[in-house]
């Protein structure tokens, strides 16, 4: 492993490559710690202190900013309005014939594609600053958190004027894009997927301060079990995202002028999870609008709220509770079936390979094909279904069990999130180490 790590840096390419990368990671890092124009940093970073062990409305998107959100910064918003755009476009392929068509046409509709999601990601950001500027000024910010409310958390703004918020806003949008540019600057001229790398970053910066808290609030017993615990959360991890069923697929010999084309054997690799992490967006997503909606609906009189807010608030705030986890579990669930069906669509591939004379040995082509695919798909997304939901419950059931916050490292979004961009990023240094006629790092 060493002596692979050392054929790395001394491939001069490769070496540019990941010293390019490290750089544009310490930019990104550095400018979740530069506060807005305007931000108290004093009373920001007292706030943040007495909330450590908070969980509330706003963890996902902190834990995707890599603690910036809290911090009021100029990379405040993250990575978070690009992956929201990113998977609108997605969706909008099934309800747009257009953007469809677009995706077919190969390199040039894909740039197209892009460049929507590039307008969209300014867009949100724009929203998303102003939502968290309003919240911000309004004292709210760190009472959604549910932590304690302490007087500087109500005082976070040094100017609230019209012309001051308008600048936090552009500078917070502008931070978007700029975020926006360096991802697609690592994938141009760094290693692996730009944005990944990023998210990748956020979140593994977030791990020392996770297991910091837990060292101090739990004591060495339990620390020492949090980590052997994730050292076997990982493993089972890597195991399930490397699974795959791979589907035979044989293409007929064919003459094209005097040429034989064809007769070669090839699978279709079908991933237990081929979701990712996006169900596990969705389904956090969706789960943090009633609380937010219980928030704004607390009386500013400080009378008593409503019934139907202090059930939310009880049920749907602090995620240890059981019908919060069983209403989670069952949304990932319904979310991996509903994602797989759109990214996967067994009529394409099996015309696809119709076209090209592939067929699955003892399927007859065109709809039998299609129909055999989506038999083997529905039956690989039930477990890989039930595995995202178990692995997203982990840091509930730690903050259920341990008392640890739903920061816990070794679960949910983020250890799929970082096994992912981890393996991926291990394949493509590999694939140019073999390139180079070097044993690679995968042996």
């Amino acid at each position: 492993m060493f002596s692979a790590i050392a054929r790395i840096f001394r491939t001069r390419d490769l070496r540019r490559k990941i010293l390019f990368t490290l750089a544009i990671v310490a930019v990104f890092r550095l400018g979740s710690f530069i506060p807005a124009p305007f931000v108290d940093y004093g009373n920001v970073q007292e706030c943040i202190a007495a909330n450590q062990t908070a969980t509330g409305l706003y963890q996902l998107v902190n834990l995707f900013s890599g603690g910036a959100l809290l911090q009021l910064s100029i990379f405040a918003l993250g990575i978070m309005p690009y992956i929201t755009a990113a998977i609108i476009v997605q969706l909008l392929r099934v309800v747009i014939p257009h953007f469809e068509a677009l995706y077919k046409e190969g390199q040039s509709g894909q740039a197209k594609l892009t460049q929507y999601t590039r307008y969209l990601t300014i867009a949100l950001g724009v929203l998303q600053s102003t939502t968290l500027i309003t919240v911000a000024r309004s004292g709210a910010l760190f009472s959604a958190t549910g932590g304690p409310a302490l007087p500087q958390c109500q005082n976070l703004l040094t100017n609230d004027s019209w012309w001051a918020i308008s600048l936090m806003i552009l500078t917070m949008t502008a931070g978007t894009g700029l975020i926006m540019w360096l991802g697609e600057l690592i994938t141009e001229r760094g290693v692996g997927n730009g944005m990944s790398l990023l998210i990748f970053t956020s979140i593994a910066a977030t791990f020392p301060g996770a297991l910091g808290i837990i060292l101090e609030t739990q004591g060495f017993n339990t620390f020492v079990m949090v980590l052997l615990v994730g050292v076997l959360i990982m493993g089972l991890v890597v195991f399930v995202e490397q699974s795959q069923r791979r589907i035979p697929v044989q293409y007929a010999k064919r003459m094209v002028g005097r040429r034989m084309y064809g007769g070669q054997s090839t699978y279709i690799p079908i991933k237990v999870n081929m979701a990712g992490v996006v169900p596990v967006i969705f389904a956090s997503s969706l789960l943090y609008l009633p609380a937010l909606v219980a928030q704004f609906n607390m009386p500013a009189d400080g009378s008593a709220p409503a019934d139907w807010v202090l059930w939310v608030q009880a049920n749907f705030t602090t995620g240890d509770h059981p019908l919060y986890m069983l209403v989670f579990f069952l949304l990932i669930v319904g979310f991996t079936y509903f994602y797989v069906a759109i990214t996967f669509n067994p009529e394409d591939v099996a015309d696809n390979m119709k076209k090209y004379g592939g067929f699955i040995p003892g399927i007859r082509a065109g709809r039998p094909t299609a129909e055999y695919l989506d038999y083997v798909l529905t039956r690989i997304t039930f477990p890989g279904s039930i595995y995202l939901g178990l692995i997203a419950l982990i840091p509930l059931i730690a903050l259920a069990t341990v008392g640890a916050n739903q920061n816990f490292p070794f679960g949910g979004a983020s250890i799929l999130i970082i096994v992912g961009v981890g393996l991926e990023t291990v394949r493509q240094i590999d694939a140019q180490l073999q390139q180079r006629h070097y044993e690679g790092l995968i042996r």
